[in-house]
C-alpha cells in the first residue's frame, strides 16, 4: 500500500472542457497529460515524484477507460525504455522518476533514444529534488539535456504553467523528433491551485494499431552507419526545429515592466521565489507586477539566442538567476552575447551562491547585492523597502538552544533492530567494513549507531564492496533493502558475487514493499494485486542465482540477528553469505491497522494494544537501551529518588509497541527495567475480573512493602 491514497482525487481528472480544475501539482500533470492523447506512462517512484506514481496508479482504471497503458516499472531504466514505442509510430508517450540518480539509471535508453530521435511526442518527467531538502547528490538535470540534446522544460510554478509545459512539450517532441525532459522542484509538485481544463483524450494512434502494423526503420536504430549521421540530424534538422517551435508558440515568457536599463533572466522553476524577493526590496508587488523587466526561461535547452540578444541589447546588466553549479546558462549566455557583440554585463554567481538552494532570503541577498550596484533609480535605501533587519548571529543563537536533531528511523522501524543486533556485534568483535545501500537504512550512518562506510547507488550495497572480496581475518557486511534488491540489486550485487564467488556477507531488509519512497508494492510485497504480481520471494530469487548460505531472520528478534550475523562473519564456509530480515515497515503497518482498530473501538469491541514502560526504580539512568537503540520514544525524564541525580529513561506516548527496547535490553544484558503493558479497550468480563484480581493482590502486595519500609526506618 503507498503511504498516500489518491482514489477520491482521481476522479477531479474526469471533469471537462472548460471547466475548472482544482488540485494538487500532480493532479495537474496526471491531467494534462490525460488532455494530451497519450497512449502509455510510466515510471518509477522516487521523491519528489513519488506521489505522481501513486496518483497515476489510482487513476490506472480511467487509463484502461482510455486506452491508456500505465506500467510501474522495475527501474528508471525500464521506464526510459518504454519510449521505443514512439521511436517507429506516432504514440504520445511519458515516463517519470526522480532525477538525477533516476537519470543516471536510465541513462543508457535515454541516449539510444535521444540519438535515433522520436516520431510520437517523448516527455520525460523529472523531480528536480535540489536543495537542503534533498537526499540526494546535488546535481541537476541540465548536464544531461546538454549530453545527449533533450530539450529541458522548467515551467513556472503554477498549475496552468506546468499543465501548459506538459501538452507543449509532447507538441515541441514531435515537431523536433527530440525526446523533451520536464523538471518539476518538489513545490511544484505539491502547489496548489487551478487551471482550466479540457477533455481527456484517448490517443489517435493506440498501441494495439502498432502492434498490429509493425514499423520497421533502421535508420532510428543507433547502429552505424546511421549513429553517426543522428548528430548531425540533431544540429542540422532537430535543433533549428526546436527553436522555431519555441519562438513561435512563445515557451518563454517576457513578464515585469516592459523596458529598464537592467533585467533579469531566471529559470522558470525559480520564478515564484524570485518574485517573493522582488517584493521584500518594493520591486514588485505579489502579482508579478515587476518595476524590472524579467525574461523567464521555461525552456532552459535550447536557449533562443535571438530571444535573448532582444532583451539584451538595450540593457547594461542583467541578473541570470541560475540555481546550481556548474553555470551552464550564465555561460552559454555570455558565449551568444558576446558572438553578437553585445557587451551587457551578465551578472550571475558573483552576487548569488555558486552552490546551494536559491531560498527567498538567499535570493534576496543576491537581488539587493545587485541592485545596489546597477540599479540607480531602482536601487534599494540601506535596507530596501519592507525589509526586516536581521540578526546575522541567529543560527548560532538557536544552535545553542536547539540541540542537533540527525535523521533517524521511524518508531518501530523494523530496521533499527538490525544495526542495534551489528553495534553489539562490533563490540564483540570490533568494528567491520559496512557498505550501504539506497534506503531507510542510511540512517544507520547517523547517531546513535554510526555504522556504514559508503554507497554508491540503489541496489549497489554488496557491488560497493565487491573490491574486499580478499583474504582477510574478517569479512565485509553489505545492506539492501528489497525496494533495491528487485531495482538493481539482484543482478548487480547478489549476481555478481556468486559469479565472483564473494565470501563476504550481504543482509537483505525485506519490509513487504519499497518503504523508503512510500509503501509502493513490488515483486515481494504480500498483498495481492489484480493488475500486478505479487508474492514472489527475495529467498527462491538468492537460491535461483546461485547462493547456498542463506538464513531468514525476523528482525525484530535482536539476539537471533546478533546469532546469525557472527555466524556468517566466522563461518568456514565459502561463498556469498545472505540474511533476509523480515519486518514489515511500521509506517505502513500502522496506516492499515489504525483505521481497523479505531472502527473496532467505534463498534464497542474488544481491542488490545501493547505498550512499553521503564519501572524507574529499576532504572539505572547509564542510558545504554538508548544508545543501542535509538527509538524516538525512548527519552529521559527526572530521577523520582531523591538520592540520585541522573534522569532516568523513558517510553513516551508515540510508542507503538514493537518491542525492540525489552529485545535490546535482553540481548544487551542490561538492566531488567522494561515491562510490556497490554492498554485493552472495550474490556470484557473476564478482563475486568481479572483486572480487579490483579490490583487487589498487587494493593495487598504494595501494603505489605510499605510495613516492612516503616519498621526498618530510623
Amino acid at each position: 500500500m503507498a503511504e498516500r491514497s489518491f482514489a477520491k482525487e482521481v476522479e477531479t481528472l474526469r471533469v471537462g472542457a472548460g471547466e475548472e480544475f482544482h488540485g494538487e501539482g500532480i493532479l495537474a500533470v496526471t491531467k494534462a497529460l490525460l488532455q494530451s492523447g497519450i497512449a502509455y506512462v510510466g515510471g518509477y517512484q522516487g521523491a519528489p515524484i513519488s506521489h505522481l506514481m501513486d496518483v497515476l496508479a489510482d487513476a490506472e482504471s480511467l487509463m484502461s477507460e482510455l486506452d491508456i497503458h500505465f506500467e510501474a516499472s522495475a527501474s528508471e531504466a525500464s521506464a526510459a525504455a518504454m519510449l521505443a514505442a514512439s521511436v517507429n509510430y506516432p504514440l504520445r508517450g511519458a515516463v517519470t522518476w526522480k532525477s538525477t540518480v533516476g537519470t543516471n539509471v536510465a541513462s543508457d535508453a535515454l541516449a539510444n533514444v535521444a540519438s535515433g530521435g522520436v516520431t510520437g511526442g517523448a516527455l520525460v518527467i523529472l523531480g528536480e529534488d535540489y536543495g537542503e531538502g534533498s537526499s540526494i547528490m546535488q546535481e541537476r538535470s541540465h548536464a544531461f539535456a546538454m549530453k545527449s540534446q533533450m530539450w529541458l522544460l522548467d515551467p513556472r510554478p503554477n498549475l496552468t504553467s506546468i499543465v501548459n509545459a506538459v501538452e507543449q512539450g509532447f507538441e515541441l517532441s514531435e515537431a523536433s523528433n527530440t525526446p523533451v525532459m520536464l523538471e518539476l522542484r518538489i513545490r511544484a509538485c505539491h502547489v496548489y491551485g487551478s487551471f482550466t481544463a479540457k477533455d481527456n483524450k484517448r490517443p489517435e494512434f493506440r498501441l494495439r494499431d502498432a502492434m498490429e502494423n509493425p514499423v520497421r526503420d533502421t535508420n532510428r536504430i543507433v547502429l552505424p552507419p546511421a549513429n553517426y549521421a543522428h548528430e548531425h540530424e540533431k544540429i542540422n534538422k532537430r535543433w533549428p526545429a526546436a527553436i522555431d517551435y519555441i519562438k513561435k508558440n512563445r515557451l518563454n515568457e517576457f513578464l515585469g515592466a516592459e523596458e529598464g536599463e537592467i533585467g533579469i533572466v531566471v529559470q522558470g522553476g525559480l520564478y515564484n521565489t524570485l518574485i517573493r524577493a522582488l517584493e521584500i526590496q518594493g520591486l514588485s508587488d505579489s502579482f508579478g507586477n515587476a518595476k524590472v523587466p524579467i525574461y523567464v526561461l521555461n525552456v532552459t535547452y535550447p536557449l533562443v539566442d535571438d530571444e535573448l540578444v532582444g532583451f539584451c541589447a538595450d540593457k547594461r546588466a542583467v541578473l541570470l538567476v541560475e540555481e546550481g553549479q556548474p553555470d551552464y546558462i550564465e555561460q552559454a549566455v555570455n558565449t551568444i552575447l558576446r558572438k553578437r557583440d553585445l557587451q551587457t554585463r551578465i551578472v550571475g554567481k558573483d552576487v548569488l551562491p555558486l552552490a546551494g538552494e536559491y531560498t527567498g532570503e538567499v535570493m534576496r541577498r543576491g537581488i539587493a547585492e545587485f541592485m545596489a550596484t546597477y540599479g540607480g533609480e531602482l536601487a534599494p535605501g540601506p535596507r530596501g523597502h519592507n525589509v526586516p533587519a536581521e540578526s546575522e548571529s541567529a543560527p548560532e543563537e538557536l544552535a545553542e538552544i536547539l540541540p542537533p536533531r540527525p535523521a533517524g528511523f521511524c518508531t518501530g522501524c523494523p530496521e533499527r533492530p538490525i544495526f542495534s543486533a551489528m553495534k553489539m556485534l562490533e563490540h564483540e568483535m570490533g568494528p567491520f567494513h559496512v557498505s550501504c545501500d539506497i534506503g531507510c537504512h542510511l540512517f544507520s550512518i547517523l547517531p546513535p549507531f554510526n555504522i556504514g562506510n559508503t554507497t554508491m547507488g540503489y541496489g549497489l550495497g554488496w557491488a560497493g564492496a565487491s573490491a574486499f572480496n580478499t583474504e582477510s581475518d574478517k569479512r565485509t557486511i553489505s545492506i539492501m533493502g528489497d525496494g533495491g534488491f528487485w531495482h538493481n540489486g539482484l543482478t548487480s550485487g547478489v549476481g555478481n558475487a556468486v559469479f565472483n564467488k564473494n565470501d563476504n556477507v550481504l543482509v537483505i531488509i525485506d519490509n513487504n514493499y519499497a518503504a523508503a519512497t512510500g509503501g509502493q508494492d513490488i515483486l515481494s510485497s504480500r498483498a495481492e494485486r489484480e493488475t500486478k504480481a505479487t508474492g514472489h520471494s527475495i529467498q527462491r530469487a538468492v537460491a535461483g542465482v546461485g547462493v547456498s548460505w542463506m538464513r531468514t531472520v525476523s528482525s525484530y528478534d535482536v539476539e537471533l540477528m546478533r546469532t546469525t550475523l557472527r555466524d556468517a562473519l566466522t563461518t568456514p564456509i565459502k561463498g556469498p553469505k545472505v540474511i533476509i530480515a523480515e519486518g514489515e515497515c511500521m509506517l505502513n503497518r500502522q496506516r492499515r491497522e489504525k483505521p481497523i482498530k479505531s472502527k473496532m473501538v467505534r463498534d464497542g469491541k474488544r481491542v488490545v494494544r501493547q505498550r512499553f514502560g521503564i519501572d524507574p526504580d529499576t532504572c539505572t539512568g547509564d542510558h545504554s537501551c538508548i544508545r543501542l537503540s535509538g527509538c524516538p520514544s525512548l527519552t529521559i525524564q527526572e530521577n523520582p529518588d531523591p538520592l540520585r541525580e541522573d534522569p532516568i529513561a523513558y517510553v513516551d506516548n508515540s510508542c507503538v509497541g514493537c518491542g525492540l527496547c525489552g529485545e535490546v535490553a535482553h540481548a544487551a544484558v542490561l538492566c531488567p527495567s522494561f515491562y510490556r503493558a497490554d492498554v485493552i479497550q472495550n474490556p470484557n468480563v473476564r478482563d475486568r475480573l481479572s483486572a480487579k484480581i490483579h490490583g487487589a493482590v498487587i494493593g495487598w502486595m504494595q501494603k505489605r512493602m510499605e510495613r516492612t519500609r516503616s519498621r526498618h526506618a530510623f
